[in-house]
């Protein structure tokens, strides 16, 4: 029992997200085939890192845009959610690929700090300037949707680190052409490396806790649970689960005992009032709730498998 209070044009900005994911997965692939050869040929491990970070886009950017793709199929008998869920695990992908690639990163780094290599400067700058143009150009393209979309947001956090990598590697490219410190490119690389961990680490905590079903961090239960025993009719309310299902959507299940065996018109119209406070109070948009009376079970546990 419940309904839906989200009401947007979603198809619409689903086919504008799925544009702007397309135009950001073609840039980083030209830019990874670019610094994969201009690292190779000027032998600059930051080159090559920032190339790497690039696939990682590539591939990261591939799986959103299929995650967005299948959030638009329909719900069935067998999959009653349909792919709602697709975009989270999507998300929780790209952040553990983000702190695989920030380990490789960390190994390379330590390595050629310790026997350092003359590099082909020239090529490191103007390569890593083009790729700032181009992840600076995507990360536009993605910063609307990622305020408010977990999967675009590990997506647009993808290309703004490869964007302040490409930065950084710019400036030791600089450093190197100028005055000859070559061990730059290994500090670099191991810096890049950590900012990826960091960030990788706060999206794969958030989207682990989506895909557990836990309770989402602004939502405080029991405050939920005192204000809705505080309606008249209501006797207790217990059996409470409160979870994230995606983006859009936060379910609250419950049990509620009822001071009087009232009809299905009053539960209903009482439904209506929690619904309506949920949602107004905590963006609460799915409701079920199942009506008890003189049932015997146990009313003072709040939260129960």
């Amino acid at each position: 029992m419940g309904h839906n209070h989200t009401h947007n044009n979603t198809h619409v900005h689903n086919d504008l997200k799925g544009r702007n994911l397309l135009w950001s997965i073609l840039l980083n692939i030209i830019i990874t085939v670019a610094q994969v050869i201009g690292g190779i040929l000027s032998g600059s491990l930051s080159l090559l890192s920032d190339a790497l970070h690039n696939f990682s886009d590539v591939i990261s950017l591939i799986v959103s845009y299929i995650a967005n793709k299948l959030t638009k199929r329909k719900a069935s008998l067998q999959k009653t959610f349909g792919y709602k869920r697709a975009e989270i695990l999507a998300a929780f992908i790209n952040a553990s690929t983000l702190i695989i690639v920030a380990i490789l990163l960390i190994i390379e780094a330590v390595k050629r700090f310790n026997n350092p290599q003359e590099i082909a400067s020239n090529l490191v700058i103007w390569l890593s300037a083009v790729a700032i143009l181009a992840n600076g150009f995507s990360v536009l393209l993605l910063k609307k949707d990622s305020k408010s979309n977990m999967n675009m947001k590990s997506a647009y956090l993808h290309l703004l680190t490869d964007m302040m990598a490409s930065v950084a590697v710019l400036i030791g490219g600089l450093l190197m052409k100028y005055f000859k410190l070559f061990w730059v490119d290994s500090v670099l690389t191991f810096a890049i490396a950590i900012y990826l961990i960091w960030m990788g680490f706060y999206l794969l905590k958030n989207a682990t806790k989506v895909l557990m079903l836990f309770t989402p961090d602004d939502i405080p239960l029991k405050k939920i649970v005192e204000q809705i025993n505080a309606f008249e009719a209501i006797k207790n309310v217990h059996h409470v689960h409160v979870w994230q299902l995606n983006e859009d959507e936060i379910h609250l299940e419950a049990h509620i005992d009822f001071n009087e065996d009232i009809t299905l018109s009053q539960f209903d119209a009482i439904l209506h009032d929690i619904e309506e406070f949920v949602f107004n109070t905590y963006d609460i948009n799915h409701v079920n709730i199942q009506p008890e009376y003189g049932k015997d079970d146990a009313k003072d546990v709040i939260v129960q498998d």
